[in-house]
């Protein structure tokens, strides 16, 4: 992980051990680039705010899975040359996902080399037989995929028909001699070929769904990332990635985020609820003014206040250690494709420097320009919820104004949670007509065989196989987390640690305040009057689109 002032250190896959915050939501995300499902499944994912997206294939047999479209991606957006800032994923370990990504891609990648082989032998050199063959799991392909039900009967009914024209060409040859022989083993070499090929796919589709189920079993399956670890100083590409995922790491540990009108800050969620305590600034003593303070002073003893949260009077359980961060927040549009990280000699590696942070808080409070928030946050149920309270202090003219709001980033989708089902139908039984039975389908069936050996001399050139095949388009601004969270409200227990979280949060930031006021010589009676209104309104705290105003 990256560390204050630089990169940390990386010199192999980072694998998260039991016990590690954000397990489940890394593990569940990782898991996508070892499934076999169709593509489309993911879009079941897509959220209010974040929508992915699956290119429609211009020839089906070139079409991707999930898996394939999943693990490209990440990889392209995350790990690309030039490729655009990151949204920060909290309660994520995103550099886990990635190197998942990339393993899973290195397994496919070794698959396609042996599938290769094999269109090259038994394929490329009887070419007019394999171009028929293609031919006709294209159209079959095509006539599967529509909505009528006798489609798949049809599909079938054509392959089958195919054969036995097959069958009948062997038999009654029109041709002699060499082109006679040629012609035969155009027509069986790619039936041998598919045999052999068959057996590669299902040898790799049982080591991909070994993966899949271990990662949501809680089995911490390693991502073996070897192409990452530079063995010599002349290895670019491996020094590449290495360095690609060094500054992955750093760019989770930025300070800097995105504020998105009403979706929120981008990474931790849409903002539920928001409490103002504004009053004026008297002087307690009419005699005397009030001593010179600035908001960073009331900043500083609300961080130092929300630090000791996890402290109690009674030994029963409460807050577990919060993260209590300075943040600087930039403005972008409702629908802004891209954001842009600060730079200058006020930053260092994503991170902006304490005096800069300082100087933001105590002057950028009205007009344009970045905001400064604290912000309490906490990572819970094994990532799957992050609950995060920022404050902000103001002062225009003689009025000082406390904001505190709510964000809370709920579990991700229940797709990526999904283990891996055997394959199997009901059928009707062949007496007793009435009654249906349960029967297994092999894991990789004829169409995937074909689809796979299809696309396996075009692995090498992507941009192609996109082409012909289309592929997965990420929602941008992008982050591995918020692009595919789901609402926390769904679930009872973690909409009432994000309620119940408010009322002490508030009440340390207000206590932690007036402190500081008193302590200069304002008079605070006003302040504390609103702040027990306050205090006693939070206690029926509940979700709202706070950032969705009705005007």
């Amino acid at each position: 992980m990256a560390v204050e002032g630089g990169y940390a250190d990386f010199f192999g896959p980072q694998v998260p051990s039991t016990g590690d915050e954000g397990q489940t939501p890394t593990f569940a995300l990782a898991s996508a680039a070892y499934r076999d499902n169709e593509a489309d499944e993911i879009l079941k994912a897509n959220s209010e705010w974040h929508k992915s997206s699956v290119g429609k294939p211009r020839i089906a047999l070139f079409r991707p899975n999930l898996g394939e479209a999943f693990s490209r991606a990440v990889i392209d957006r995350m790990l690309g040359s030039g490729r655009a800032p990151l949204i920060q994923s909290f309660g994520t370990q995103p550099q886990v996902v990635v190197e998942h990504s990339l393993a899973a891609h290195r397994i496919r990648r070794e698959r396609d080399n042996r599938l290769s082989a094999v269109m090259v032998l038994c394929g490329v050199l009887f070419l007019p037989g394999l171009l028929v063959w293609l031919l006709v799991f294209q159209i079959r392909t095509t006539i599967a995929g529509r909505e009528d039900k006798r489609a798949g009967a049809l599909a079938t009914t054509l392959l089958v028909a195919m054969g036995l024209l097959a069958v009948v060409f062997l038999l009654r040859m029109p041709f002699d001699g060499f082109w006679g022989w040629y012609a035969r083993a155009c027509v069986v070499a790619p039936v041998i070929g598919w045999f052999w090929a068959k057996r590669i796919c299902e040898r790799t589709a049982h080591d991909l769904r070994e993966r899949w189920s271990s990662l949501l079993s809680g089995g911490s399956v390693g991502a073996k990332v070897p192409e990452a670890v530079p063995s010599s100083p002349g290895e670019t590409a491996a020094e590449e990635l290495r360095q690609s995922l060094a500054r992955l790491s750093a760019e989770q540990q930025s300070n800097s985020v995105f504020y998105a009108g009403p979706k929120g800050i981008l990474g931790m969620g849409t903002r539920w609820g928001s409490w103002q305590l504004a009053e004026e600034l008297v002087p307690i003593d009419p005699d005397r003014e009030i001593n010179p303070f600035r908001s960073w002073d009331v900043i500083k003893a609300v961080h130092d206040r929300l630090r000791m949260l996890e402290r109690g009077p009674l030994h029963t359980g409460g807050f577990p250690k919060p993260t209590v961060r300075h943040w600087i927040v930039t403005p972008i549009g409702e629908n802004a494709g891209a954001v842009s990280r600060p730079d200058g000699t006020d930053v260092e590696a994503y991170r902006i420097k304490p005096h800069a942070i300082q100087e933001i808080c105590n002057n950028q409070q009205f007009g344009a320009g970045d905001r400064h928030y604290l912000g309490v946050q906490w990572t819970l149920w094994d990532g799957q919820l992050v609950i995060t309270m920022l404050i902000t202090v103001t002062v225009l003219h003689e009025t000082l104004r406390i904001e505190v709001t709510g964000h809370a980033l709920g579990p991700v989708h229940s797709l990526f949670t999904s283990k891996p089902a055997a394959k199997e139908k009901s059928v009707q039984k062949s007496v007793r007509f009435w009654e249906t039975r349960t029967v297994k389908l092999p894991l990789v069936d004829t169409d995937e065989v074909v689809r796979l050996a299809a696309r396996a001399p075009l692995t090498w050139y992507p941009p192609l196989l996109y082409w012909l095949g289309g592929k997965l388009s990420l929602p941008e601004p992008f982050g591995l987390r918020h692009a595919w969270a789901d609402k926390p409200w769904r679930h009872r227990f973690m909409a009432d640690d994000a309620l119940r979280a408010a009322t002490p949060v508030l009440r340390a930031v207000h206590s932690a305040a007036i402190k500081v006021l008193k302590e200069n010589g304002v008079d605070t009676e006003k302040f504390g009057a609103r702040s027990a209104g306050l205090s006693g309104a939070i206690q029926d705290a509940a979700p709202k689109k706070a950032d969705v105003y009705d005007a």
